[in-house]
């Protein structure tokens, strides 16, 4: 389980101008990333635009992510969805080669019953070659995964490792640490609460803002996991500017106009998102060179 402590980045997925996948901004991504010392990388999650992606590019991103990867760092598969069976299929069908976890969303837009969700995870602890994440993010699906359910699968599947929570509470998140199997991780999935979440337990992150900002980010997670909180709040409240405007327009393009400036990858998504506006573009180039002299 050591390999989901400290800093995880959900990639955001590169496009040429014309939409396609930009395979050589992926290959930049990934080496920007590990030259950053982050701790894993997690390969189409909602930062990923899965929504967007048919299965075959799914299929080709997460290969072409392994093979460039070339097992320098763990790596996660994102592989959920609203449709149980479907699901399952797809974690069945996954050509697992470099890939040590599966980070799978609660069910969305259904709103399932807490027995229903129970259930969907059970499915998929028993068809699933790999450790399962579970991925609570209320804000995004609809419903959310009480602490009371995360335990319970936390302690009936082996197979189920850690939960990503996402849902902002804290309460939840007090439960969840006094409650579930020692060697169960709670992961943050807000960045600008990562650093609360270590100081009561969590493990550490996965992360969108350290898609431009590794080195930045995955340090001051490694300050808080070291029980260094004092010079880790400084390096925290650096980076409370930088990740309100990230987020302010939506991700992944906020996070894909400081990659742009970077100089790592275009800034290209696909509808229903569009790019941000040049006023908040602006404002977060500025931004991105403010951090980048305090490395």
């Amino acid at each position: 389980m050591n390999k989901f402590q400290g800093t995880g980045v959900a990639l955001v997925t590169p496009f040429n101008t014309d939409g396609s996948v930009d395979y050589n901004g992926l290959k930049s991504l990934i080496n920007h990333l590990i030259d950053g010392g982050i701790d894993y990388l997690v390969s189409l999650g909602t930062t990923g635009e899965t929504a967007t992606l048919t299965k075959d590019e799914k299929k080709k991103i997460w290969a072409y992510t392994a093979e460039i990867n070339n097992n320098r760092l763990p790596l996660v598969a994102g592989i959920g969805g609203n449709d149980t069976l479907a699901v399952a299929e797809d974690i069945k069908s996954f050509d697992a080669t470099g890939y040590s976890a599966i980070l799978s969303v609660s069910p969305y837009y259904n709103k399932p019953t807490q027995e229903g969700i129970y259930q969907h995870y059970k499915y998929l602890s028993e068809v699933s070659p790999l450790d399962l994440i579970l991925y609570n993010v209320p804000g995004r699906t609809g419903s959310n995964m009480s602490p009371e359910t995360t335990c319970r699968l936390a302690h009936d599947f082996k197979n189920i490792i850690a939960t990503k929570e996402a849902s902002g509470s804290f309460d939840q998140f007090n439960q969840i640490m006094r409650d579930k199997p020692e060697d169960f991780l709670l992961i943050s999935g807000d960045d600008p609460i990562t650093l609360p979440m270590v100081a009561l337990g969590a493990s550490g992150v996965i992360s969108v803002i350290g898609n431009a900002l590794p080195k930045q980010f995955s340090d001051m997670v490694n300050l808080c996991l070291a029980g260094d909180f004092k010079t880790a709040i400084p390096a925290h409240l650096s980076l409370i500017d930088f990740t309100r405007m990230v987020f302010a327009e939506g991700n992944p393009a906020g996070v894909k106009a400081a990659l742009k400036h970077l100089n790592v990858c275009g800034d290209t998504v696909r509808l229903p998102l569009a790019k941000i506006s040049d006023s908040l573009e602006k404002a977060i180039v500025a931004e991105v060179e403010k951090l980048s002299q305090l490395v």
